[in-house]
């Protein structure tokens, strides 16, 4: 159980973070059968925020320059979509919230600023 209270579900190999997301999953599959929405994909993963790195210098012991160094000094920020699918034409994000956590939040308006898309919630 998770500290929300959402308990993880598998069904055929696929795991759901929640009974409601896997009800959902279920409807939207109905859904692309009936022709009313194509190319359902689940956990698609939007970059909000690419990696950091920090560029370095190295010498050799005779002070020569070797090969410059990078190392990582953020890890990417990233949103994974519970769904993603096209109806009438456009892509809709989809996102299955029982608690709105304040990172979810953060992401959902990176969301709206870094790819104009509005995080569609049910």
């Amino acid at each position: 159980m998770s500290k929300y209270r959402s308990k993880k579900i598998t069904v055929d190999g696929e795991t759901f973070d929640s009974q409601k997301e896997y009800k959902r999953f279920c409807e939207l599959r109905l859904m692309e059968r009936a022709g009313l929405i194509r190319n359902l994909q689940r956990q698609v993963k939007f970059l909000l925020i690419p990696t950091q790195y920090e560029h370095y210098r190295r010498f050799g012991k005779n002070g020569q320059e070797l090969t410059p160094g990078k190392r990582v000094v953020e890890k990417e920020c990233a949103y994974y979509a519970d769904f993603v699918y096209t109806e009438n034409g456009r892509e809709v994000v989809e996102d299955t919230k029982g608690v709105k956590t304040a990172e979810y939040i953060i992401k959902r308006k990176l969301m709206l600023h870094v790819h104009g898309i509005k995080i569609q919630e049910v």
